[in-house]
């Protein structure tokens, strides 16, 4: 795997192997004469990883550096460096650990380029799922190898990951021995690694063949007398591989597999039939074998006597109105668009007789060529995967300029609302096979009709244009065939582009819904279609956000307050209370704006997420919560708290991470789980009955709000530098903007400067309360000040990114809140002096400083309002439980008057504030940040008063225990109060809203 040293020295110990070895090179002398003469003696066949078996990490570097703007080949560079000492080298054999060496490599990679490079990235990408994927060439390779009885190896220069497992990201049952450097301490070009190799093989050098695609390692594996092949791309290497071996190592026909039971074909009638049709008197066997792709019409490949043909015929079964019509597809379409020039597949016959297989079918010519099944195309360059999608787009420009007329196509289907129609047979369609009610489809069918484009050409359209319905050219970028014509007609071409981009917004892992399955994946299709039908769904709330941020402002926005109810019961799917007493009503179309004032009423993918968030807290946060507790009142508070490690690791593992970006700023789900602000603040206000969830689930302040700036603001490569190790949690960060000696709610008060020399700004300021600053994990502070005092008073301020290790930064004290320390983050002051950052760490640009801080704070200021109604949620279930077991003056607290008429204002308290959150948060949803910004001034006002009132009675209910730490209560109330601060003190809030009402009456 990945770069191998350039050095090899023997060690001394293995010298009594000498004579072993000269053994081993004559006898590789006898091997390669006589598998010059065409036989093989070959037992064996040793695969390298990285460039072999999974992409090269050099083809990796490559492409990420031209992504990141980092000097080409400095990757590269690094790897080298100091050959045997240097940290490549020690890494991959085992000798340091993993943040050891990025640290290290990080800081050899940013000497070299003269830049910061976020090599962290790097290694996230390398050893990620989607690059790290087998070529399937080589997988079919490796069976085939084995199948003929040869044993097969893995020699890899591979690395340890943080919990102590090695990457390794193959299926070890391909191999009969797996030899890994940094298990073994030696790497390859080492002949004491291929001299261990050979020992488990119990094989001689001559007997074996080894794959790489580095000139020094095979040097090395040469010299010991192992035949070897260079890896310059897998297809090419699997084909020298089989001339050495005498045998094929890819099935005859690619894409088929023996006939599946259930799609059997009467072969004794098809044969005569063929006979009939092609005059064939021989009496030699028909071979018949299914195409393993695709879910429509199934597909044979037939070989008889020296015809090979392929059919393809309409499945068994009730199939749904006009679908799978093999008798059009073949009579009109393809005889006519081959006369107009696009490539379609050569027509022999049809058949409309169903007594011969059981169905009507047709006959083609089979076109030996490649179909990419994978629409990432792996182990192709980038350049290849460009040539292979420009001509797919070339043949889909050729499809859409046939001329109707002369290719006699002009009644082929209906001129004109082409898309209306489609829409209304999907719709049928999805009727006649509904078996349950999916949510996001019966908006989609109220959504869709009232959102259609209006068509402008009229062409021939395919109707299920996809990568995997084209057959290329073996050798070069070149579509020999369209395939699949069943779903054509005449229609608008733009439908077709759309559906060739669907792939890039499916998980690879995900078959696409079309028709009457046939294949394998059948069943498990059936379970993605609730899936697909939100993902259209994400479309249309996309589409949503776009309109709204086209629309010229021109006059305040008249909103309806009129909230829906989603389905709701006296209980939630977790048992908890429903909150609210309005009665059970149909779910409201969300192109109408729904309002979920329930979790009970949320779709059915984030329900679902609610209900697992909801179990994890119960059986992990929950009863963690004295350990972490105790931890903060520990010696080393200041270090974070290995539970809540372990924690993160678990939500990790459960897909309950990073929730918190709004679709609207990660409408493509890049970062985040793709959720709306409504749908959030349940989930948020779940975490809120914890003060440690936020951090377990990656979403706590403040780093969520600088995540979200860095979506929102960052260039490339400020995510790449800072976003990614935020999101993967191996870093925190803080928000510095606050100032002792002004009063900092108004951003255009800060005084600390930041003044240009060279290629960096110079930062010099005094901070306080900079949350998160004390945690070691702290790497980024994103800073705020001004780049220019004489500007107007909104364009003086600046943010800059600004590394915690830059020289200059001092940490003068913690400061606590109630006495508490909130540690290991706390709330710091910091003085910046003379602190150096480079230019490229300005954000959005000199003067956006009011702008960014007014986008983060949105978001911020309804996420703290979330918390704080789970704050006070928890607070008053305490209580309740505490009133009912407590008896004072004779009789239970539960019983006294004023206990009584307490916990009845806190729940109506908690219910006002949280429907105003939701209304907030639909607002922002619908509308967009600015339009909400007097509901999200309203809530800040309402929720830290409401919580403070509420955990205030929680408290008093407990008597003195209420003020202890034995409870959460102490530290709720902590924070509620200082919340009264966090985003502009109440004051600032109030006057927003006394200004924007007295502006509304106006």
């Amino acid at each position: 795997m990945c770069i191998r040293r350039l050095l090899q020295c023997p060690p001394l110990q293995w010298a009594r192997r000498a004579a072993f070895l000269k053994h081993f090179q004559s006898d590789h002398q006898e091997t390669h004469r006589w598998t010059h003469f065409g036989g093989s003696t070959y037992r064996a066949v040793i695969f390298d990883m990285g460039g072999v078996l999974i992409p090269s990490p050099a083809g990796v570097a490559a492409e990420w550096e031209i992504q990141n703007h980092i000097p080409s080949g400095t990757i590269m560079k690094a790897f080298k460096e100091g050959g045997e000492n240097g940290p490549w080298m020690r890494f991959i054999r085992g000798e340091i650990k993993v943040q050891d060496f990025l640290q290290e490599f990080g800081r050899l990679c940013s000497e070299m380029s003269k830049t910061s490079v976020p090599v962290d990235s790097f290694f996230s990408l390398v050893t990620s799922e989607q690059v790290s994927k087998q070529f399937p060439v080589m997988t079919e390779a490796i069976t085939q190898i084995r199948a003929k009885g040869l044993r097969t190896a893995v020699l890899s220069n591979n690395f340890y990951f943080p919990e102590g497992r090695s990457f390794l990201p193959l299926d070890r049952k391909q191999f009969d021995v797996v030899v890994e450097s940094c298990l073994e301490g030696i790497c390859k070009p080492d002949p004491r690694i291929y001299q261990l190799c050979l020992e488990r093989l119990g094989l001689q050098p001559s007997e074996s063949i080894f794959l790489d695609d580095l000139g020094p390692n095979l040097k090395a594996a040469a010299s010991l007398g192992i035949h070897t092949i260079k890896v310059r791309d897998p297809e090419t290497a699997v084909k020298e591989l089989e001339a050495l071996l005498g045998f094929t190592l890819r099935a005859s026909i690619p894409n088929t597999r023996p006939v599946r039971k259930t799609m059997e074909i009467p072969k004794e009638s098809l044969e005569k039939y063929l006979k009939d049709l092609l005059g064939i008197q021989t009496t030699g066997p028909l071979e018949l074998l299914q195409f393993d792709h695709g879910q429509s019409n199934p597909t044979y490949y037939i070989r008889l006597a020296n015809h090979q043909l392929v059919l393809r015929k309409k499945p068994p079964g009730a199939l749904l109105p006009s679908a799978h019509a093999v008798e059009r597809e073949f009579s009109r379409i393809m005889k006519a668009l081959a006369k107009a020039g696009v490539p379609v597949p050569n027509v022999v016959d049809l058949c409309e007789d169903s007594s011969v297989i059981g169905t009507p079918f047709y006959l083609m010519e089979y076109c030996p060529g490649l179909i990419y099944k994978d629409p990432s195309l792996p182990g192709l360059e980038p350049s290849q995967r460009r040539a292979i999608y420009t001509a797919m787009n070339r043949v889909l420009c050729k499809i859409h300029s046939v001329d109707l007329q002369a290719a006699g196509l002009e009644d082929y289907g209906k001129h004109g609302d082409y898309i209306p129609r489609q829409v209304q047979t999907w719709i049928k369609q999805y009727r006649a096979s509904e078996t349950s009610t999916i949510l996001a489809m019966e908006r989609l069918i109220e959504w869709l009709p009232l959102h259609l484009p209006h068509q402008q050409r009229t062409t021939v359209v395919h109707g299920d244009f996809r990568l995997d319905n084209l057959l290329f050219h073996p050798e070069k970028p070149e579509v020999l065939a369209v395939l699949d014509w069943e779903l054509s007609t005449l229609g608008d071409p733009l439908a077709d582009v759309a559906y060739s981009c669907m792939a890039h917004y499916l998980p690879s892992s995900c078959p696409v819904l079309r028709g009457q399955a046939s294949s394998a994946t059948a069943e498990q299709t059936g379970k993605l279609t609730e899936f697909m039908f939100n993902l259209a769904w994400d479309f249309a709330v996309k589409e949503g956000f776009r309109v709204f941020k086209e629309m010229p402002v021109t006059k305040p926005l008249t909103r309806s307050y009129h909230a829906w109810a989603g389905p709701q019961s006296p209980l939630s799917p977790t048992g908890t209370r429903s909150y609210s007493s309005i009665p059970e009503a149909s779910p409201a179309p969300a192109s109408k704006g729904a309002l979920v004032i329930s979790p009970g009423g949320l779709r059915p993918p984030v329900r679902e997420l609610y209900e697992r968030l909801d179990r994890f807290m119960k059986q992990r946060v929950y009863p963690a919560e004295p350990e972490l507790q105790s931890h903060q009142a520990a010696e080393d508070r200041w270090r974070p708290a290995p539970l809540i490690e372990d924690l993160k690791e678990k939500a990790k593992a459960e897909g309950l991470w990073n929730l918190f970006l709004p679709l609207e700023t990660d409408p493509e789900k890049k970062y985040g789980a793709g959720l709306t602000n409504v749908e959030y603040a349940h989930l948020c206000e779940l975490m809120g009955t914890s003060l440690y969830a936020p951090e377990i689930f990656n979403c706590s302040a403040p780093d969520t709000g600088n995540m979200e700036l860095l979506v929102r603001y960052g260039t490339e490569e400020q995510k790449a530098r800072w976003l990614t190790p935020l999101l993967e949690g191996r870093a925190r960060s803080c928000f510095a903007m606050t100032e002792p000696q002004v009063a900092s709610s108004d951003a255009t008060n800060i005084e600390a400067s930041i003044r240009e020399e060279d290629r960096f700004y110079v930062i010099n300021g005094h901070k306080w309360w900079i949350t998160g600053v004390l945690d070691p994990r702290c790497q980024l502070c994103v800073f705020m000040g001004k780049t220019d005092p004489h500007a107007p008073s909104h364009q003086q301020q600046s943010v800059l990114l600004v590394p915690m290790d830059t020289p200059g930064i001092k940490i003068i004290r913690p400061l606590t809140v109630y006495g508490l320390e909130d540690a290991p983050g706390g709330h710091g002051e910091i003085r910046f002096e003379h602190v150096r950052v480079p230019k490229e760490n300005m954000v959005l640009g000199r003067g956006r400083g009011f702008e960014i801080a007014q986008g983060r704070l949105g978001p911020g200021r309804i996420h703290h309002c979330m918390r704080l109604i789970g704050f006070s949620e928890r607070a008053l279930a305490l209580m309740k439980a505490r009133v009912k077991s407590r008896v004072a003056f004779g009789k239970p607290l539960v019983e006294q008057g004023t206990v009584l008429a307490d916990i009845a204002q806190s729940r109506v308290e908690i219910e006002q504030a949280r429907l105003l959150v939701l209304k907030a948060a639909h607002l922002m949803d619908v509308a967009g940040n600015k339009a909400a910004a007097l509901d999200i001034a309203m809530i800040k006002m309402v929720a830290p008063s409401m919580a403070c009132h509420v955990i205030d009675r929680a408290i008093q209910a407990f008597g003195a225990a209420g003020l202890s730490s034995d409870y959460p209560l102490a530290q709720f109330f902590a924070w509620a109060r200082a919340l009264r601060f966090a985003d502009g003190p109440d004051e600032v809030h109030r006057a927003t809203v006394a200004k924007m009402e007295l502006k509304h009456r106006t």
